[in-house]
């Protein structure tokens, strides 16, 4: 993908568009790879970078959610567990099937988690990852070593998926591009252009790169912004009133010397009713989340010292070694765009993870909640939606059986480059072009020279930012790594975007400044 590339062909396309997507998150991505598939002209648009927002800060989770079983939510569990399956068959080298542990510390639980979850598996049919079954108290301290052994009964083996979002989003993105859809990032929607009649016919934008304004026609336009959705809704009609609500999940990430092996463990009920994760993720360890109710939508959103509290002093609860402050690598946030509740005091955990789509009097379309894991049912009842209001020609939708850029069986997942699934050659011959290209980028990250160069040249990265928080995930495991790694990506991506030494010192102050919210002091 070049996004150079991208600008031109936007410009010499003076036709009318058939969907303009705006959102390069994964509800977004997905929408834009669902329209560009069916045959209809589509446009993808974004205001910073794919993935930038709540796309990149997830749990590492595919699945239905065992928290949504408990509550009732069958219908959404049911639609996930479908998706799951899909998803791991489309894109093997990023989802694979992951073991989980519920260990059992008052009796009467073993049983009661083990239906609850066999449930689970029937419910995903053929697409299941695998059985539920229960074992012993030495079975899941063989397992897991660090686990606390007082009042320790046993404990349930299950199955789900884990993944890496933000490469998901940079793939989907590549196959959306190679099936003749145009996605630019760093290009802000600033208006809705309407008729005489008041029904929008396209939107104004500009590339904040060069400063250039567009005026784009199109025959359908989807607001896919997310936590943003509302801010695009106010351009459709300013007294529009509020549908999202913004629900902040915090995640800490330390050495897996805290969980060993390739495990992961559910703490099913924490002092506040939630699910707490423990996984292993590139080689760290990941727990979260929380679920805090927020006024405002950020692009950096901040954890807050409780939530930081709070996963620390539960995690210490089941480990033999209690994380502290000073083990946290990396810490981010991410907001989930709530569908807003009808009442007032429902609370942000029972609050639906289901999708909705809105269709304004102008023909504006919106999507809004979800989750990860339903991203290309999402984007197939959008188009499905926008194939009426538009009136566009009736097309089936081919995705559920479609294979993602990358797409790669039998991948070695111990492999530092696992991720980049049937790429993986093409950047090992690159790093055999120069001595420089093939070695590591910092002592302490898995990650090679070479790996820069792609994200620039193959994937659209423009900022430091891009590189060592979403084509790599540096940031997200170790931030002080990643903040010594900063200048030496900023000069290599110099070189491959021709720019002088004013930008690499200002992308290394503004990746500095991000980079501050991902750890402690």
């Amino acid at each position: 993908m070049n996004r150079d590339l991208m600008i031109k062909n936007l410009k010499s396309k003076s036709q009318e568009w058939d969907v303009i997507v705006i959102g390069g998150g994964a509800t977004g991505i997905g929408t834009a790879l669902e329209a560009v598939t069916r045959g209809y002209k589509t446009l993808l648009l974004e205001q910073e970078d794919f993935a930038k927002g709540t796309s990149s800060r997830s749990t590492k989770l595919v699945h239905g959610g065992v928290r949504y079983l408990a509550q009732g939510n069958i219908s959404l569990v049911m639609e996930a567990l479908r998706e799951r399956g899909l998803l791991i068959q489309n894109a093997p080298h990023l989802v694979k099937n992951l073991e989980f542990v519920v260990p059992n510390y008052v009796w009467w639980r073993g049983p009661y988690y083990t239906i609850g979850l066999k449930i689970y598996d029937m419910m995903a049919g053929k697409l299941g990852f695998g059985s539920t079954i229960h074992i012993s108290k030495k079975k899941v301290l063989k397992l897991m070593p660090n686990l606390k052994t007082e009042d320790l009964k046993g404990g349930i083996i299950y199955r789900d998926g884990q993944f890496d979002d933000s490469r998901l989003a940079i793939n989907l993105v590549q196959t959306f591009t190679e099936n003749g859809g145009i996605a630019i990032n760093y290009c802000k929607v600033t208006g809705l252009l309407k008729n005489e009649a008041g029904s929008v016919e396209g939107v104004s934008a500009i590339d904040t790169e060069s400063g250039e304004f567009f005026d784009i026609k199109s025959k359908a336009v989807v607001n896919a912004t997310g936590v943003w959705a509302d801010d695009i809704l106010k351009m459709d009609d300013p007294k529009t009133k509020k549908t999202v609500m913004p629900s902040q999940g915090v995640h800490i990430v330390l050495d897996k010397c805290f969980m060993e092996g390739k495990i992961a463990m559910v703490i099913p009920k924490t002092s506040d009713g939630r699910v707490l994760f423990i996984l292993p993720w590139h080689n760290k360890v990941i727990i979260g989340t929380t679920d805090t109710m927020v006024e405002n939508a950020s692009l950096e959103p901040r954890a807050f010292e409780q939530e930081i509290d709070f996963i620390l002093e539960t995690a210490g609860r089941y480990l033999t070694k209690s994380p502290q402050r000073s083990d946290v690598k990396s810490i981010y946030a991410g907001l989930r765009p709530l569908v807003a509740p009808s009442r007032d005091d429902e609370a942000t955990k029972e609050i639906s993870r289901g999708h909705k789509i809105m269709v304004g009097i102008s023909g504006l379309v919106t999507i809004i909640g979800g989750k990860w894991t339903t991203y290309r049912k999402m984007g197939q009842d959008t188009i499905d939606k926008i194939a009426m209001v538009a009136n566009l020609d009736s097309r089936d939708c081919i995705t559920k059986t479609m294979s993602i850029h990358g797409y790669m069986e039998d991948v070695d997942f111990d492999d530092p480059l696992y991720f980049y699934g049937s790429d993986i050659s093409h950047i090992k011959l690159m790093a055999t072009e120069d001595d420089e290209f093939e070695k590591k980028l910092h002592k302490d990250l898995d990650y090679i020279n070479a790996q820069v160069i792609w994200a620039v040249r193959e994937e659209m990265a423009r900022t430091v930012d891009d590189v060592l928080a979403r084509r790599l995930r540096a940031l997200f495991l170790d931030a002080r790594a990643a903040i010594e790694a900063a200048p030496k990506v900023a000069e290599i991506m110099a070189k491959e975007l021709n720019k002088d030494e004013v930008w690499i010192h200002q992308q290394v102050e503004k990746f500095k400044s991000i980079a501050k919210g991902y750890s402690l002091p």
